[in-house]
């Protein structure tokens, strides 16, 4: 067996007291769940989920502002009948089967 050595870190204790519960439920402690990340962050070569930025999120107000210049902008579309919507549905098919 290769040597083993120890690993410490510092983390709050709401987030560990959560891990534990979630892998005590999958069978396995903590000390596993880590064997595997690192594990699988060797695998990989990088870390084993994408890591991205969090989107940013939208108040009330900018969500509500965003809407009224989408519906704003919509108002300027010329209104279709069914007819009209349906004839334009039959022609795009009509061109997707002569395309193949």
């Amino acid at each position: 067996m290769s040597k083993q050595v120890l690993n410490q870190f510092r983390c709050d204790k709401q987030l560990r007291e959560d891990c534990v519960a979630i892998y005590k439920a999958m069978g396995m402690d903590l000390n596993t769940a880590f064997r595997m990340f690192m594990e699988r962050t060797r695998a990989e070569r990088g870390l084993p989920f994408p890591a991205v930025l969090p989107r940013k999120r939208m108040t009330d107000e900018e969500v509500l502002e965003t809407f009224n210049k989408m519906r704003e902008n919509a108002a300027d579309v010329p209104e279709m009948s069914l007819d009209e919507i349906n004839e334009e549905i039959r022609l795009a098919r009509e061109a997707r089967k002569a395309r193949g």
